[in-house]
């Protein structure tokens, strides 16, 4: 990758002991340095004009103090020895305690980066960047007169990374991201519909050469929107549901990737706390959280307490096999760090977090899963839910969606929604296909007021029943 990593400290490497030897002066267990600069660069453009263009730079420094489960934790955007010896301090009387660690000697970590991209977006120019965009444009309008609206953001940034800790871990880290996001409006005799088409991964230029061109996403969002034109209402009631590859994978992401993570377990508040070990979904289920997929936009040479980013086997045949996990988490469980510890920036502690969550291939061919299919729903896209983690109910609406009646896809279907249980949903799998994708959508999910870029992924998927929401009873 052509960019450095941006070092706005005002200390030397050499000085970060010194720092970290001043939170653990009150005593704790553990205590972490974490600095970062971030540059971002964003353009949105609206009815044919860039409506705004510009470059945000932030940068700090926290530092977090560990005494068994209590956490103290003090940030500052002066990166002077005074600021954030400071810090350290406040840090250390927020986790004041009797234990005392001692300090481990620095040693810095070298790794094969995930994202060592050949040229980082950066490295275009703003009209670069603006001609880009309106190759989408002009591609979206082409797609003919009912398309109405098109609008289109563009972000990229480099996020430089330096985490050093007590036990003797210090690494740096440059992490590149493009998000890439068309939206379009079609319309016809007063119905209008919406389609999207985005990206979202940690990708350089290649990506509109190798992958889909700016002008493909136009395409693509103004073929969705088009298509919704010609929906009818949806029907309501039990039924089968198919889940599409790729994108149907922010459903189990919300539904089972979440309840998973272990600082909900630890707490009791998880549909599956206490429950290791233990059979919770069909035979066919494998779920997989890795960060370690190349350019993925969860994917992470290491974790925000530095730990090497892994696959981790959540569920395996059905059985539940292990929790996403923090430091504390991990040694609350006993186990070892999943590489899940992630934090939205220098201002947060980090917390047990997804990378890319994904189902594993099953061996059904996806068109005999469709005409094994004599009334269902196929659901393509999502654009929205929620979910109650205790006890895993959720609520999903998809964006695009279709009917299937007697083993074929048929009309667009709208105005529905998904209603279920994670764990319920999760036993009810009947068939698993052999295609899994992984996308390359611009998932952002949140948590305690975090943001953290996320992966999500699925093969064809059958659901043998789940409640659906729609407006034709008939």
């Amino acid at each position: 990758m052509n960019n450095k990593f941006k070092n706005e400290l005002e200390i030397s490497e050499e000085q970060i002991p010194s720092i970290l030897s001043m939170a653990m002066t009150l005593g704790g267990d553990y205590a972490d340095f974490y600095y970062e600069y971030s540059l971002v660069n964003s353009i949105v453009l609206e009815d044919g004009i860039v409506k705004n263009a510009g470059i945000r730079i932030s940068k700090g420094c926290g530092i977090r103090v560990v005494s068994g489960e209590q956490t103290g934790y003090a940030f500052t955007e002066n990166l002077s020895f005074e600021s954030l010896a400071k810090a350290a301090n406040t840090a250390s009387e927020i986790a004041r305690t009797k234990n005392s660690t001692r300090l481990a000697d620095l040693t810095e970590k070298k790794f094969k980066s995930l994202y060592d991209i050949k040229n980082s977006m950066d490295s275009l120019s703003l009209k670069e960047k603006i001609d880009l965009i309106k190759n989408a444009e002009n591609s979206a309008f082409d797609a003919g007169s009912l398309i109405s609206k098109v609008s289109i953001s563009y972000t990229d940034e480099l996020k430089s990374i330096l985490f050093a800790d007590s036990e003797g871990r210090l690494l740096k880290d440059v992490q590149p991201m493009l998000i890439f996001y068309v939206n379009v409006i079609a319309e016809k005799n007063g119905n209008k519909q919406r389609g999207l088409s985005s990206v979202g991964g940690r990708f350089g230029i290649d990506y509109f050469t190798e992958v889909m061109t700016a002008s493909d996403h136009g395409k693509a969002a103004s073929k969705q929107a088009i298509t919704m034109l010609d929906a009818i209402d949806s029907p309501a009631g039990p039924m089968e549901v198919i889940l599409a590859p790729g994108e149907s994978g922010i459903l189990l992401h919300e539904a089972i990737g979440h309840p998973l993570e272990a600082d909900f377990n630890r707490k009791g508040t998880s549909a599956y706390t206490g429950r290791l070990g233990e059979k919770v979904a069909s035979n066919l289920c494998n779920i997989i959280d890795s960060g370690i997929i190349p350019n993925n936009r969860g994917s992470i040479n290491f974790d925000d307490e530095g730990h090497e980013s892994k696959e981790n086997v959540l569920i395996e045949n059905g059985v539940l096999r292990r929790y996403m996990n923090d430091k504390i988490s991990a040694g609350y469980f006993k186990t070892d760090p999943s590489g899940n510890g992630r934090r939205e920036s220098f201002k947060n502690i980090p917390l047990p977090r997804m990378t890319c969550t994904y189902m594993l291939n099953g061996s059904s061919d996806p068109e005999e899963i469709i005409k094994s299919t004599k009334k269902g729903i196929f659901c393509k896209t999502f654009s929205g839910g929620q979910v109650d983690i205790s006890n895993g109910d959720f609520v999903f609406v998809p964006s695009e969606a279709y009917l299937i009646e007697n083993g074929s896809i048929k009309n667009p279907i709208k105005n529905l929604t998904l209603i279920g249980n994670g764990p319920d949903v999760l036993t009810k799998v009947s068939m698993v296909g052999n295609d899994l994708k992984i996308s390359n959508g611009t998932w952002t999910c949140g948590k305690d007021s975090q943001s953290v870029p996320v992966g999500v992924g699925l093969p064809t998927v059958k659901i043998s029943e789940m409640t659906v929401g729609g407006s034709n009873l008939g």
